[in-house]
C-alpha cells in the first residue's frame, strides 16, 4: 500500500537579483564591465609617501576579484603642506610614482582599470613637531574643526588663511597631479572634496569664513572646487575620466552637513558640475538614509538629481553579517528610507536596509550609477565574484584583522620580506 505523503514547496527566495550590479556603465569613453568600484582608502602603510611592496599584490588580487573598476590610495598632490602623517601616500616623487607605475601596470595586466586619487589635507595636516599639533597648514581661512569628547562643534585657528597666491598654487598642483595621472596610465582622477579636507573647508560654511569670491554664498564657497576641475580639464583633455569626491560629514563631525536642503546643495553643486566633472562620488556612512526630510533619496541620489552628472554611493555596503543573509521583510523602500530615527522602524527595517535588496532597488530606479566598496572589499578581495554567484556565506565580514589577513594583504610584510599573499577565494 502506498502512503501518501504531503509535500511542502521550497522556502522561495525573496532576494532581489543582483543583475543590476552587473550592468556595464560607460565613464567618459571608460567602458567598466560591471557597476561595482573599489573606492580610495588611506590604509597607512606608505613609509616617506611610498606605497609599500605589498600593494601590487593587494590591487592584483582585487583586479581579478570581479569589480569593475579600482581607486588607487587617497594620495596628496604635489604641494608643500598636503600631506599629514609620514605615511600618507604620495602622488608625486620618484619612488612613489614608480610604485604606482607598478600598480597601474599590475591591474591592467590582469583586465581591469584603475583611477587614481588626488587629495590635501588643508587645515587637517598633523604635524606632530608643531606647537600646535595641526599647524603648519593652510586652510580657506585659518580654521579646523577638531573632534572634541564633549562633541563640542567649536573651531579652532588651526594654520594660515590662503592668500590668492595660496589658492593658485593649489589649484596648479592638482592640475600637474592629474596630469601626472594620465601619464601614468591611470583610467581617470578623482579630486578628493571631502571628509573635512581642504577643498571640503572651502565648501563648508563653518570653516570658510573668507568675504572675498571664495566665500559667502554657497556658489563662491564652490568656486575654489570648480577651479581646480577647470584647470585639471584643460590639462588633461576632454577625453581623460575626472570625478569629484564630495560628502556631508566630516572625519571630525559625522553630523555636520555642507548643506541642509536640496536647495543649497544644488547651489553649490552647480559650478562643480558646469566645471567639467564626469562623475560625483558621494561618500555616506550609510548609503540606505535619506539624505533630506521627504524624501528617501540618499546623498548620491540626490546629487544626481541636482547635477545632472552620474553619481556613485559609498557607506557601509556590505559590512554587517546580516547584509549576506537578507530576506525582504515586505516592507516599502519609502519604510525603510525613514533610518534608524523613526521610531516605526525596527529591527527587521534596519537588516532590510543594510541588505542588497535596498542597494539593488535604489540602483535600479537609477538613484545612482557605480556602488563603492571598501570594507567589504578589503575583507574579500573576490566580494564582486561571490555576489554574483549568489555565495553569500563565503564572504568574510569585515573587522579589525582584516587588514593583517593572509588573504587580503599580505600580512603587510616588511620590504623585502616573502610575501605571504594568498590567492585563497580570489
Amino acid at each position: 500500500m502506498t502512503v501518501a505523503t504531503e509535500t511542502r514547496p521550497a522556502a522561495a527566495d525573496t532576494r532581489r537579483p543582483v543583475d543590476a550590479l552587473f550592468e556595464p556603465f560607460v565613464l567618459n569613453g571608460l567602458h567598466l564591465p560591471n557597476r561595482i568600484v573599489m573606492p580610495s582608502m588611506g590604509h597607512g602603510k606608505a613609509p616617506g609617501g611610498v606605497l609599500a611592496p605589498e600593494f601590487e599584490e593587494f590591487f592584483r588580487l582585487r583586479a581579478i576579484g570581479g569589480a569593475g573598476l579600482l581607486f588607487g590610495e587617497a594620495s596628496t598632490v604635489p604641494h608643500a603642506v598636503a600631506p599629514g602623517r609620514d605615511d600618507t601616500t604620495h602622488f608625486h616623487g620618484i619612488h612613489s610614482l614608480a610604485m604606482y607605475r607598478r600598480i597601474v601596470d599590475t591591474v591592467h595586466a590582469n583586465g581591469n582599470r584603475i583611477i587614481g586619487q588626488l587629495h590635501h589635507k588643508g587645515g587637517t595636516r598633523w604635524a606632530p613637531d608643531a606647537p600646535n599639533p595641526y599647524l603648519p597648514s593652510i586652510s580657506p581661512s585659518g580654521l579646523f574643526l577638531p573632534a572634541t569628547e564633549d562633541e563640542r562643534r567649536e573651531v579652532v585657528e588651526a594654520g594660515i588663511a590662503m592668500t590668492q597666491t595660496d589658492i593658485d598654487e593649489v589649484i596648479d598642483a592638482y592640475a600637474t597631479a592629474a596630469l601626472t595621472a594620465k601619464q601614468l596610465g591611470f583610467d581617470g582622477a578623482e579630486i578628493h572634496a571631502a571628509h573635512g579636507y581642504l577643498i571640503d573647508q572651502f565648501l563648508w560654511h563653518v570653516t570658510n569664513r573668507r568675504t572675498d569670491a571664495y566665500g559667502g554664498a554657497p556658489e563662491n564657497r564652490a568656486r575654489f572646487a570648480a577651479e581646480i576641475i577647470a584647470e585639471c580639464r584643460r590639462r588633461v583633455g576632454p577625453d581623460f575620466p575626472l570625478l569629484i569626491r564630495l560628502s556631508q560629514w566630516k572625519t571630525t563631525d559625522y553630523r555636520a552637513k555642507l548643506a541642509e536642503t536640496p536647495q543649497e546643495l544644488e547651489k553649490l553643486l552647480r559650478p562643480i558640475a558646469d566645471a567639467g566633472i564626469d562623475l560625483i562620488d558621494c561618500s555616506q556612512r550609510r548609503f540606505w538614509q535619506a539624505e533630506f526630510d521627504g524624501s528617501d533619496m540618499n546623498f548620491a541620489g540626490w546629487t544626481k538629481k541636482l547635477s545632472g552628472k552620474p553619481t556613485m554611493t559609498v557607506g557601509s555596503v556590505g559590512l554587517d553579517g546580516e547584509f549576506y543573509h537578507f530576506h525582504s521583510t515586505g516592507l516599502t523602500l519609502k519604510e525603510v528610507g525613514r533610518g534608524a530615527d523613526d521610531a516605526k522602524t525596527d529591527a527587521a527595517a534596519q537588516v532590510s536596509a543594510r541588505g542588497l535588496d535596498r542597494l539593488i532597488e535604489m540602483l535600479e530606479r537609477g538613484d545612482f550609477d557605480l556602488v563603492g566598496v571598501g570594507r567589504g572589499m578589503i575583507a574579500n578581495a573576490n566580494w564582486p565574484q561571490l555576489v554574483r554567484e549568489g555565495r553569500m556565506d563565503e564572504l568574510s565580514s569585515y573587522g579589525a584583522d582584516s587588514l593583517i589577513n593572509s588573504t587580503t594583504f599580505a600580512q603587510y610584510q616588511p620590504s623585502g620580506a616573502p610575501s605571504a599573499a594568498s590567492e585563497k577565494g580570489a
